[in-house]
């Protein structure tokens, strides 16, 4: 079976997190996660932003906005997903990896604002990347890279009209319209 990795940001908001919540669907997508779920408000610009970048390098990829992490956690729950939560208050990763990386179906939770405590008691792993503080853009590709095992940056992405090679060492100049 295929492991399946759908990544929950939780506490978006438009005009403070819209560059953040970029990033990490970004991530998400490059990591090996195949759908980021936001939780807040709805913010069309990210879906665009994500949609194009699929178009250009491939994809699937699959953005999604929700108002409430509970209900988004109990359907996957109800699916079949081991939740896991990022967060400095953890147990080490490197403790805990080889356990998660038993479960196929993943959601794996990052914050924007101040989480709250439902999110650890609903949580079946709160895993700290490191016990300082540090970017949930950070702990999500360190811990994609670790249940993976370096897997995933070798993935190729279907229908992709950029790839790049190990050829392409240096960009490539291009002509500036002026």
């Amino acid at each position: 079976m295929a492991k399946e990795i759908v990544v929950l940001r939780y506490g978006h908001r438009v005009k403070r997190d819209e560059r953040v919540s970029t990033h990490c669907c970004l991530v998400a997508r490059a990591f090996g996660a195949k759908k980021i779920i936001i939780i807040g408000e709805r913010d069309e610009g990210i879906e665009q932003s994500v949609n194009k970048l699929c178009e250009r390098w491939g994809g699937p990829f699959e953005v999604s906005f929700s108002d409430s992490w509970r209900n988004e956690l109990k359907k996957l729950k109800e699916n079949g997903f081991t939740v896991v939560h990022l967060t400095m208050y953890g147990k080490p990763i490197q403790k805990v990896i080889d356990e998660i990386r038993k479960h196929d179906k993943i959601v794996v939770i990052i914050g924007s604002k101040k989480v709250e405590i439902g999110v650890y008691e609903e949580s079946d792993y709160n895993v700290a990347i490191t016990k300082q503080p540090h970017s949930e853009i950070a702990a999500l590709a360190v811990f994609l890279d670790w249940y993976f095992q370096g897997k995933e940056l070798e993935k190729k992405f279907a229908n992709a009209k950029i790839v790049l090679t190990e050829k392409d060492e240096k960009p490539k100049r291009r002509k500036v319209a002026s």
